[in-house]
């Protein structure tokens, strides 16, 4: 029997009850926190109502918990993807089911991609079965540089799937951005301070005055939801890929000082690795770019994410326009290659553990909750993965996940598919199999 058919025999035994509003201790497995330290070998996890009580070596079960053996697995937090747009898409392809940019809208900051999210798309479960708990969900920018409102969410077979939402700004600068502001760079980040400019022009009512009454150029809402992230109290996540449009984005701070930045993209970041930890400002990185697929992704190379990190910058990696609707199970692969890159003579890759925490706790600290997710803290969520070997090994596959301490199942779309197919009989097979 394969690992494949294994993990999903197992998960129906691990626990005796739905893992809800109870105490449950996950023992003897090898504990990964998440928070960037070594995984512990013969470890101890405990939650207690959806939530982490303790985890790590000597820790004792509570009398009364329910005791999972995890003897001879992985026990993990849950992987947050840092970048995506599930949730928002079932096939890019047909219209009626994208909901990622609205490409003939009137609005562009004031767009909240919450209500557009649906938790029972097919990539949720197909992600949900790889070990994916939370992701960060970002709408696109058709027409504007200002996409709009991205939320976190969870992937629980639930309908609530919004952990948080209004969570962040997303803007577009760089070469998309600037095709989108007129052609020019220069348009794009005149059209940048435009708008932080107009909304804070909103909160002191100056906006739109009688001698001045067709200066807007965005509308009151759009104008509106920017005044958060001016004022600091949302995130600003900025995809940008060029060294120097790095430098520039951080720049921006010396006009408008509260603003909480989050690069995303960062193909050049090692070129300018020491100005952005000196900014003290988090990435969201493509982990593998190393081609000039663009001009300003010339000095691309997979040593990026090691070099940043050697440098002191905040790493998560995300799936930034690489299959971000549906393939977010690649996260875990391309942290397992940052660490095989280490072998590469001349390259700088990561550490383990460094690696996992770029797909766990990385996340989670770039969109400032990781005092709440993506590690096996004490207080954190219960987001629970039980892997049947290394969570970053090809051949591994998780045996349980819990999200918010509850046990989530595994079956999907895909796995269906796959056991129709693996042994097809005649005359139970669809159309395409008569002769």
């Amino acid at each position: 029997m394969t690992k494949a058919l294994l993990f999903v025999s197992a998960a129906a035994t691990l626990f005796a009850a739905p893992a809800a509003a109870q105490t449950i201790a996950i023992t003897g497995g090898k504990v990964v926190i998440g928070d960037g330290s070594a995984p512990i070998e013969g470890g101890t996890v405990v939650l207690r109502d959806g939530k982490v009580v303790a985890a790590g070596a000597g820790v004792a079960v509570p009398a009364g918990a329910q005791v999972v053996d995890a003897a001879g697995r992985w026990v993990t937090p849950g992987l947050f993807a840092g970048f995506s747009r599930i949730g928002l898409v079932e096939v890019e392809a047909v219209r009626e089911t994208n909901d990622s940019s609205a490409n003939t809208g009137d609005f562009s900051a004031a767009i909240d991609v919450a209500p557009a999210i649906n938790a029972k798309v097919t990539p949720i479960a197909v992600n949900r079965a790889a070990g994916i708990t939370r992701a960060v969900v970002a709408p696109e920018a058709p027409a504007s540089i200002f996409a709009g409102m991205g939320a976190l969410i969870d992937l629980g077979d639930d309908y609530n799937a919004v952990t948080k939402a209004r969570a962040f700004q997303f803007v577009e600068l760089g070469e998309t951005g600037s095709s989108k502001a007129g052609g020019s760079r220069a348009s794009a980040f005149l059209e940048f301070r435009n708008g932080l400019i107009e909304a804070r022009a909103l909160a002191v009512g100056q906006r739109g005055v009688a001698a001045h009454p067709h200066d807007a150029l965005l509308n009151r809402q759009d104008a509106a939801a920017l005044l958060p992230v001016v004022n600091g109290e949302i995130r600003l996540l900025v995809h940008v890929e060029r060294a120097a449009d790095i430098l520039n984005v951080i720049k921006l701070r010396e006009e408008f000082p509260a603003l909480k930045l989050v690069l995303v993209g960062v193909s050049e970041g090692w070129l300018v690795a020491n100005q952005i930890a000196a900014a003290g400002v988090p990435v969201i990185a493509s982990a593998l770019n190393d081609l000039p697929s663009d001009f300003e992704k010339t000095a691309a190379t997979q040593s990026n994410i090691g070099r940043m990190k050697q440098a002191g910058v905040t790493i998560a990696i995300g799936m930034i326009d690489d299959s971000d609707a549906h393939k977010l199970h690649y996260s875990p692969q391309y942290a397992g290659n940052l660490v095989a890159l280490q072998r590469v003579p001349g390259a700088t890759g990561l550490s383990w553990d460094q690696a996992f925490a770029a797909i766990t706790s990385g996340p989670a600290q770039a969109m400032g909750v990781d005092a709440m997710l993506g590690s096996l803290k004490p207080g954190r969520q219960g987001d629970v993965v039980i892997w049947d070997g290394d969570p970053l090994e090809l051949s591994s596959a998780p045996v349980a996940v819990m999200i918010d301490g509850v046990q989530q199942p595994l079956g999907n779309r895909q796995a269906k598919l796959r056991d129709r197919y693996r042994t097809p009989q005649e005359g139970a097979l669809p159309k395409a199999y008569e002769r």
